[in-house]
């Protein structure tokens, strides 16, 4: 798994059928420091997270293991959105919004 910020969501009318009804989102990657990477995915997502919200991205065969997604083509899943993120006893993120990186 890895951590992400949402960034955005993606509209698609014309997509395959198997996706229909997936919420598609634009996540930016964060390093162990809290800091955004250059590097983004877009992700389906399974948990309802917003925008600036961190996440968990399953990615790879894993990411189709939930209930009703093992055949559609989806490369990453949001499974999770996080409430804090602590780094060699530094809060590096706060859901609440105290540090926020």
């Amino acid at each position: 798994m890895q951590i992400a910020r949402v960034r955005g969501t993606v509209v698609s009318t014309h997509k395959a059928r198997s996706l229909t009804g997936v919420k598609l989102l634009l996540l930016q990657f964060i390093d162990a420091e809290g800091q955004l990477l250059p590097k983004y995915e877009v992700a389906g997502d399974t948990v309802g997270a917003g925008i600036d919200e961190w996440v968990l991205v399953s990615r790879g065969g894993a990411a189709r293991i939930d209930d009703g997604y093992n055949n559609r083509p989806l490369d990453a899943m949001v499974i999770g959105i996080i409430d804090t993120v602590t780094v060699d006893n530094r809060q590096l993120y706060s859901k609440k919004g105290e540090n926020r990186g």
